[in-house]
């Protein structure tokens, strides 16, 4: 087991990871901006250092300033938590090359199931249903305009290093279809650094359903059920439920299936996630999210198992302590996200302060 990790990440997750790493006899490190110095993950790490000025790319993206303070602090380990680093497969790269331990994949894996296009290609070949479209990048309006009626409209254009969202249009005529390719690629350029598009069924008004799971280093991999995030707003998450109300056990156990059989095939370690489109019957893979998740706590509420724990485990070479017939579902939970918009103003961003918070209390 580790003695020391160093968590790149701030304010939420960064607690989280920490209080983990508190439970199991961890030290912990955390790294922060001139702007996060006094703020409460900095306080309940066992020891923190200043990497740079507020913007991101001048302190929670440099890499470099982050493996220095490893370094120097004798962390073994680095948790990225989610967001900044968690998906950047030049961290892991970083990290092997200095012997230190990066909790999650290896950075191959985080750069082959980054991009949407070699994902698809890769779950093709691993037997896991994936929505009909392209599985190269798509630049002709053309060969554009022949895919699309080959599928049949509607069709959706994606960014190939998209995520979050973003970089994704739906076209439903072909006249539609040349100025969607423009608007995406321009999309894709200035928000992930990649105009390469990709085409596909789009299907209208799906279910959105997800599997985590969970292998270590041995090649054992389970998955902790499902959680559902159908309700979205501009392709992005609003509220998220475990497990699915529309789940049955026969489902469960065909989407569950296919979602170990994604990591399994692609030698996946630690913890991830495998989500799936789900539509009249039939399901299809979508995304792979290499690292914890937001929402990751309402699926510890309904099995029991601590997440993060286990990733630290699983990180230092321990196997699962658990098979597939030791996870049980038990209850419900939700999670939400809170927008801070103006709905006066077609819901524009509006950061404020918050300043009293009721839980819900029931009857009475």
């Amino acid at each position: 087991m580790f003695s020391k990790i160093l968590v790149a990440n701030r304010g939420e997750i960064a607690i989280r990871v920490m209080r983990a790493c508190r439970e199991l006899g961890i030290k912990s490190v955390a790294v922060y901006s001139e702007a996060d110095k006094n703020a409460l993950f900095t306080r309940y790490a066992d020891a923190a250092y200043e990497i740079g000025k507020p913007a991101p790319s001048q302190s929670y993206l440099r890499i470099d300033r982050i493996l220095e303070v490893a370094e120097k602090a004798g962390a073994e380990a680095i948790h990225p938590g989610y967001g900044f680093l968690a998906e950047n497969p030049r961290l892991g790269e970083e990290c092997e090359r200095q012997g230190i331990k990066l909790i999650g994949p290896k950075s191959s894996v985080i750069e082959a199931m980054g991009d949407k296009i070699t994902s698809k290609k890769l779950m093709r070949k691993a037997g896991v249903p994936v929505i009909p479209g392209t599985d190269q990048g798509v630049s002709d309006p053309d060969e554009a305009a022949r895919i699309a009626d080959s599928i049949g409209y509607p069709v959706i254009i994606k960014a190939s290093a998209g995520g979050g969202g973003i970089g994704m249009r739906a076209v439903y005529e072909e006249d539609e279809l040349i100025r969607a390719m423009e608007s995406t690629q321009s999309v894709a350029a200035s928000a992930f650094g990649d105009p390469t598009v990709y085409i596909e069924k789009y299907l209208e008004r799906p279910r959105h359903i997800e599997f985590q799971v969970m292998a270590d280093e041995s090649g054992n991999v389970i998955h902790l059920a499902d959680r559902e995030c159908s309700i979205q707003r501009r392709h992005q998450k609003l509220i998220e439920e475990a497990p699915s109300p529309i789940m049955t056990p026969e489902l469960r156990e065909r989407m569950g299936s296919a979602a170990v059989k994604a990591a399994e095939y692609i030698g996946y370690e630690n913890a991830g996630t495998v989500e799936f489109l789900y539509s009249n019957g039939d399901f299809y893979f979508l995304e792979m999210n290499t690292r914890i998740q937001v929402e990751h706590p309402i699926t510890e509420v309904i099995t029991g198992v601590d997440l993060v724990k286990e990733q630290i485990r699983v990180a230092s070479g321990e196997e699962l302590r658990f098979a597939q017939e030791d996870i049980n579902i038990r209850g419900h939970a939700i999670e939400c996200r809170i927008n801070a918009e103006n709905p006066l103003a077609d819901f524009a961003p509006n950061p404020g302060k918050i300043t009293g918070y009721r839980s819900p209390g029931g009857i009475g």
